[in-house]
């Protein structure tokens, strides 16, 4: 399927204002550098995401400890995965300050800190507090970025890179859910939690290695006006993520021998004695100027905070926003609709499994190691078939999720293990979607504005996955079976397929505007 014309002018729109060509002449663009930061993203997201798809284990350690109803006990799950979604839009905002690095450590260790304290639990609510709010707050910090910054390392592979990185999620799951099994075996769940917690600590490993990327990073010289005592002061600014490291050197009219230091200091000149001078000045000049230096640190760490703001701001609010985006909306409510049906099947297959007597054959082959183990092909052969040139990646992502949804309606109807395997291997080829996903927004909204982007969707997906499973929970103690809330689900995720669908009149009615606002200027 060829991209439409509108397609074809979102991908043009794609990184306005930034120096394109010399950002792909970078080496670290689409190889060297950029390749760490896939796998510092692969890692992320076994940790975080494939954690979270193996939370069924500790689900039914939670029932058997807790004694709590099964709507009541989804809770704590659904909360660590929704929380970790819903924050999308406030990590947006540290994002935007502090760049990826510093806020994936912090999520690291908050999220660390979560599961250690949730080994205390003493009955649901304190789970609630410490592992669904703490760990699932630290999770959202660490998820974001590591989405975000393979999407400014790459061009021209984004879909296959985003397709590797994400494949964390399948492998994550698959290791995480046969760990935890391990563990609580072993050890208990409350040992598992603590033992996990550490594990968790790699986060902040991982955010190490997001150092900013190449169109962040700039070198300017800069005049500042005169300082007090008469001076004038020259800044070399360097621009990593929005900070800016000023080194001043004084400057004053007849002084040569400063006009030197200042000389040298630029061209890197290797005359010894020269250098010597070099260190008295400017050892006498941090002495005397060090509480001005601090004032000045104070003030660009201020700017900078403001600045991240009202870029931020500016993504929500205004003409520009991404709210004036009806496309993006329809992508949105689709999200909204669609991602219970990915949560709920990871959160209660266990039990299902339990309650149709299947317990040994999946005790052999879990049915959520099945989705996970072909959700790594389904995102790197969708993320490779979105990088074609013919290929529209909205296509593929639309085609995806009528899969997923026929497999949503199917999975209650298979009363045998290898039915539910079968339809499980097709549900996680098609949520292989998930990789083209920031392709998508990207397209739709440029690069500028996809970490705030990608935090609406993700914050859509995590009120999505809020309500799923313990609505489903909830059904079967009502109904004392589980097809209704597959049934629902598909309702829903029919609902949100339909309005991806409403696309091409959207695109249709966006390009009118502009050739009568363009014809109106004319």
């Amino acid at each position: 399927m060829a991209t439409n014309e509108g397609d074809m002018d979102l991908k043009a729109e794609r990184g306005a204002g930034e120096p394109e060509s010399e950002v792909k002449s970078h080496p670290d663009i689409d190889g060297g550098w950029a390749w760490m930061i896939v796998m510092a993203s692969f890692i992320t997201h076994v940790l975080i995401m494939g954690s979270h798809m193996a939370l069924g284990v500790l689900y039914v350690e939670w029932l058997e400890e807790f004694k709590e109803s099964r709507g009541l006990t989804a809770w704590v799950g659904s909360l660590t995965i929704g929380i970790t979604l819903i924050v999308g839009p406030i990590i947006g905002l540290f994002v935007s300050t502090f760049g990826c690095r510093k806020t994936t450590i912090i999520g690291g260790l908050v999220t660390a800190l979560g599961w250690i304290l949730s080994a205390y639990a003493t009955n649901v609510y304190y789970l609630f507090m410490s592992f669904g709010l703490i760990a699932g707050i630290g999770s959202g910090m660490a998820y974001l970025p590591a989405v975000v910054m393979v999407g400014c390392y790459f061009q021209k592979r984004r879909a296959l890179a985003q397709g590797l990185s994400t494949t964390g999620t399948g492998f994550g799951t698959f290791l995480m859910t046969l760990l935890l099994k391990y563990l609580c075996t072993e050890y208990g769940w409350r040992n598992t939690m603590l033992i996990h917690g550490a594990v968790n600590l790699n986060l902040c490993v991982c955010g190490a290695l997001m150092r900013p990327p190449p169109s962040c990073t700039s070198t300017k010289v800069a005049l500042h006006p005169i300082e007090p005592g008469g001076q004038r002061t020259e800044s070399l600014k360097s621009e990593p993520s929005g900070h800016s490291i000023d080194v001043h050197w004084p400057k004053q009219q007849g002084s040569v021998e400063e006009e030197e230091v200042m000389s040298l200091s630029q061209e890197d000149a290797g005359d010894q004695e020269c250098e010597n001078k070099d260190n008295v000045t400017l050892e006498v000049i941090f002495k005397e100027k060090y509480p001005l230096r601090l004032v000045k640190a104070l003030s660009r760490m201020t700017n900078t905070m403001k600045t991240g703001f009202w870029k931020w701001y500016s993504s929500y609010i205004g003409d520009g926003s991404l709210f004036s985006n009806k496309v993006f909306i329809c992508l949105v409510l689709c999200a909204l609709f669609a991602y219970c049906s990915f949560i709920i099947p990871f959160i209660h297959l266990p039990e299902i499994v339990k309650l149709y007597g299947f317990e040994e054959e999946n005790d052999r082959i879990p049915l959520t190691s099945i989705i996970a183990i072909v959700h790594i092909f389904g995102k790197i052969f969708l993320g490779l078939a979105s990088d074609l040139p013919f290929i529209s990646a909205w296509n593929v992502y639309v085609i995806a999720n009528l899969a997923m949804c026929f497999c949503v309606f199917v999975l209650p109807l298979m009363h045998t293990f290898a039915g539910l395997a079968v339809v499980c291997a097709f549900l996680g080829f098609s949520s292989g979607y998930f990789s083209v996903l920031p392709v998508v927004i990207e397209d739709l909204v440029g690069l500028n504005h996809l970490a705030n982007a990608y935090g609406v969707i993700i914050c859509a997906n995590g009120i999505s996955a809020l309500l799923g499973p313990p609505v489903a929970g909830w059904m079967y103690d009502v109904f004392e079976n589980y097809d209704y809330s597959f049934y629902l689900c598909g309702v829903l995720y029919m609902a949100g397929i339909g309005c991806l669908l409403l696309k091409p009149c959207l695109q249709d009615q966006n390009h009118s505007e502009k050739k009568n606002s363009l014809t109106s200027k004319a």
